[in-house]
């Protein structure tokens, strides 16, 4: 909009015509008299029309004055809606956020998020996506997603992301409370849990070489795991239906343990090993305030 033909003037023009008064518009407008026969000879000049007939101490819109009025009326309403909408959006209540998420942190935040937002921040459009994390990545650098929250081994760091570390928490492994291997009341060995299918979802070249670390060869995850998938939930079903052992984040099973359906596992060794998560943005991106309400979300719950 030019500078002619801006709102202020528009504004000016609504005031006169609801006030029929230079003088009483001048005062509803903050502004001298003499300003505001400026303002509104500056929009008809602008429009090349006589938007006011000018009747003694009275004053009428032609017209002219009462198309423009009327279209007037409606742009000042979707701009002061429009600066509203900012508002909101700066204060974090207004907005969408997509964000992609690993397979643990799905298993921990999904519907927690969920019902958190839709409590607390109603008015927040929410995207959330579990998936593979190499793939996930891609569609943050191409916008798709906003932020990822994600197994920080499983993240190649670049340039271009900004990868923010969310600590760790523990791993293990875990079984239904009448499985035979807890039925010996000792620890294990992994000889001895390779004798039942181990369930994990795809696990990162540095989890690899700490599980062999500890355990030898026979503890390579790409022989080990016999049940492999990125939907945790389904794990932990499977593994309280049956002899299969889950090897992950203890905070997924978090409900079985409590009920005393799922326990841990001891074994000898120690298990050791321990998850670590991240919060992936683009790096040099301007991020919609809302996120910050995300982040803290995260850091809330993705802990022991």
């Amino acid at each position: 909009m030019s500078e002619s033909l801006n709102l202020r003037r528009l504004e000016h023009l609504l005031a006169l015509a609801e006030t029929a008064s230079f003088s009483r518009a001048a005062e509803r407008c903050h502004i001298t008299q003499s300003a505001l026969s400026r303002s509104i000879q500056g929009l008809e000049q602008a429009l090349e029309v006589l938007l006011i007939d000018r009747i003694g101490k009275r004053c009428e819109l032609t017209p002219f004055g009462q198309v423009v009025a009327a279209r007037a009326r409606r742009m000042v309403l979707d701009a002061a809606e429009l600066r509203r909408s900012v508002q909101l959006l700066k204060d974090g209540e207004l907005g969408a956020i997509r964000v992609g998420l690993g397979s643990g942190p799905s298993a921990m935040l999904m519907r927690p998020l969920l019902g958190f937002m839709a409590r607390n921040h109603p008015q927040i459009e929410v995207s959330i996506t579990p998936g593979a994390t190499e793939v996930q990545t891609h569609q943050l650098r191409v916008r798709e997603f906003d932020a990822l929250v994600v197994d920080a081994r499983r993240v190649e760091p670049a340039a271009d992301l900004l990868i923010e570390d969310l600590g760790e928490m523990r791993a293990g492994l875990v079984c239904r409370a009448a499985h035979p291997l807890q039925q010996l009341g000792r620890a294990v060995s992994f000889d001895e849990l390779r004798r039942y299918p181990l369930a994990s979802t795809p696990l990162s070249a540095e989890v690899a070489r700490l599980l062999i670390a500890l355990y030898g060869p026979a503890a390579d995850p790409q022989a080990a795991v016999r049940l492999r998938c990125d939907d945790i939930p389904s794990l932990i079903e499977t593994v309280e239906d049956s002899d299969a052992i889950f090897l992950g984040i203890l905070g997924a099973a978090r409900a079985g343990l409590a009920s005393g359906r799922l326990v841990v596992l001891d074994t000898e060794p120690a298990f050791n090993v321990a998850a670590r998560f991240s919060f992936v943005t683009l790096a040099g991106r301007t991020e919609a305030p809302a996120l910050a309400i995300l982040r803290r979300f995260v850091a809330d719950h993705l802990k022991d």
